[in-house]
């Protein structure tokens, strides 16, 4: 438990709650319901074991940081409870509730036990690849996987670390619960035509390189060859070739095969592309600031030139 002031708002309530849900209890020392609310939000602290983070705010001492928050969620009484998450306030509650409801309140924010050993396995999992130990990466993600199997953003980065190893059947196998998905999530589409065209590359089918060069060659508007050679190319992780390969299709038929090259295209951008990272807290000016700034993310000077092609072939 912690005490927030306006000294320490920004680094143990918003930044803090970046990496770890914060509930930030506003209490008065001469208000009964806060005395009785008190002890059990920190009988909950230790219950739920690091899940979140209590804080208290006195009103009587803070009332600019009570009065903001009193005011964005039209409450006018203590005790007020108010839930920080990804530095931002999202939700709260009013009044000293029974244990039951607080523990469904936090449980709608919290992170179970399960995600939360899930989540450290995958920390792991990032800082080991970072290093490049590859397979005790892939295993710590497999770890991981195995605790939340229906964290959808575990599963893409195993996906991902498998197909970079070149295990394509074990990626095939991850991949099957997020391929449901992929018509609205970006990154599960991006995965699912990345994993076809490992597939498609280690087919018996397949044409070798020559035979595609001498296809090509016969016929520049063999859309077909060349799009089996982007195949092969991303397969064999040579993204921007690919991208290359797939605007001389797009150069002479935007549309070709239900626009299938623009969205292998669109697929290799969305691989290439880094996750953006945590959003960074507000910095402190003197004047109170709840809500966190947006991090930006640092452009690529090579993908930032393949999407300015795209949008001049497409526009």
């Amino acid at each position: 438990m912690i005490d927030i002031t306006l000294q320490n708002l920004e680094t143990d309530l918003v930044q803090a709650s970046i990496d770890t849900p914060v509930l930030l209890d506003i209490w008065a020392p001469w208000c009964g319901p806060c005395r009785q609310l008190g002890p059990l939000l920190e009988k909950l602290e230790v219950a739920y074991a690091g899940r979140f983070i209590l804080a208290k705010l006195n009103s009587d001492d803070q009332p600019d940081i009570a009065g903001q928050l009193s005011q964005a969620f039209g409450v006018r009484s203590i005790p007020f409870c108010v839930m920080f998450v990804g530095g931002q306030p999202v939700d709260g509650f009013v009044g000293a509730l029974p244990e039951a409801q607080i523990r469904e309140f936090l449980d709608k924010h919290v992170p179970s036990a399960d995600e939360l050993a899930a989540g450290e396995e995958a920390e792991v999992a990032e800082q080991l690849a970072a290093e490049g130990d590859t397979d005790s990466a892939l295993t710590k993600l497999g770890d991981a996987l195995a605790i939340a199997p229906h964290d959808d953003a575990i599963r893409a980065d195993y996906v991902k670390r498998l197909l970079e190893a070149g295990l394509t059947a074990e990626a095939q196998q991850a991949y099957g619960p997020l391929a449901p998905k992929a018509i609205a999530d970006a990154r599960a589409s991006a995965l699912g035509l990345w994993l076809e065209a490992c597939l498609s590359a280690s087919a018996s089918t397949a044409r070798s390189a020559e035979q595609l060069a001498a296809a090509i060659a016969s016929d520049r508007r063999d859309f077909a060859a060349r799009f089996e050679r982007a195949q092969a190319l991303l397969a064999g992780q040579h993204f921007t070739e690919a991208m290359d390969e797939l605007l001389e299709i797009l150069m002479r038929d935007k549309a070709w095969s239900e626009q299938l090259a623009r969205k292998l295209y669109v697929a290799i951008l969305e691989l290439l592309t880094k996750p953006a990272p945590k959003p960074a807290a507000a910095e402190a000016k003197g004047t109170l600031e709840i809500a966190g700034k947006t991090a930006t993310v640092a452009t690529d000077p090579v993908l930032d030139s393949y999407r300015r092609k795209l949008s001049m072939v497409l526009f």
